[in-house]
């Protein structure tokens, strides 16, 4: 246990990395304001793994569609592997690494209970939900021991981790919306993003969430990157996971 001084770090600019033959794909996104946002669509992308090339909804009078150019909402779950000043870092379950930046505003629980910064230890399993750019998360709340959601798939499947060389896994598990195309709907913020992210991360842990987005039937989608699989995992308006591809 010891104090630690809380410094807002934000991490600024983009990372995209290669999606071929096995890699997944880092791109950055564009944000929608506010967690009731409606929603617009735009093309699919190419790659299952990548996310949507930034645009506008196809038609005139489009407004932004969910392809980032931008940080956006999202979050990580796994062990604390160092501690510093103002940051930490973690190891997810399927063995990436990210670096968390804490703020002045950053919030702390252990288990259910209020807690500061000197909850943060390593070898802790921590939850993290903030503005995800990359592999860099600015924290808005951090939750040391966190409990399980509860919430589950129609049949559970395991998050595939990344390898390098290795082809990028296609298959589907439970309920995928029958109107959902990848790229449709629009990036969210705040409680519903929150919820939605904790939702798939407690069901499928292991990657990085760099984006939910909200889908014109009212339920969500929850873009991984950092995984071979799943890529998209998807949350019903009751918060509880019910399919991923």
């Amino acid at each position: 246990m010891f104090s630690r001084k809380l410094t807002k770090s934000i991490a600024v600019g983009a990372a995209a990395i290669a999606v071929a033959g096995g890699s997944y794909g880092i791109v950055s996104a564009t944000s929608s304001s506010g967690s009731t946002a409606s929603s617009s669509s735009s093309a699919p992308s190419s790659s299952s793994s990548a996310a949507p090339s930034s645009g506008s909804a196809g038609g005139s009078g489009g407004v932004a569609s969910n392809a980032r150019s931008g940080p956006a909402a999202g979050g990580a779950a796994g062990t604390i592997a160092s501690v510093s000043t103002s940051s930490f870092t973690l190891t997810t379950s399927a063995g990436q690494k990210v670096t968390i930046d804490e703020a002045s505003s950053t919030t702390y629980e252990k288990g259910t209970n209020p807690a500061s910064a000197s909850a943060v230890i390593k070898g802790e399993p921590v939850l993290v939900l903030g503005t995800t750019d990359s592999t860099t998360i600015t924290a808005t709340q951090v939750i040391v021991q966190p409990a399980s959601s509860g919430s589950s798939t129609t049949s559970a499947a395991k998050v595939i981790p990344f390898q390098k060389g290795a082809p990028t896994t296609s298959k589907q598990v439970g309920q995928i919306p029958a109107s959902y195309s990848q790229g449709s709907g629009t990036i969210i913020s705040g409680t519903a993003a929150n919820k939605a992210t904790e939702a798939a991360l407690a069901a499928y842990p292991g990657a990085i969430v760099d984006r939910a987005v909200k889908l014109s039937i009212g339920e969500y989608e929850v873009h991984y990157i950092g995984v071979n699989w799943p890529h998209h995992v998807f949350v019903n308006q009751d918060f509880k996971v019910v399919g991923a591809e």
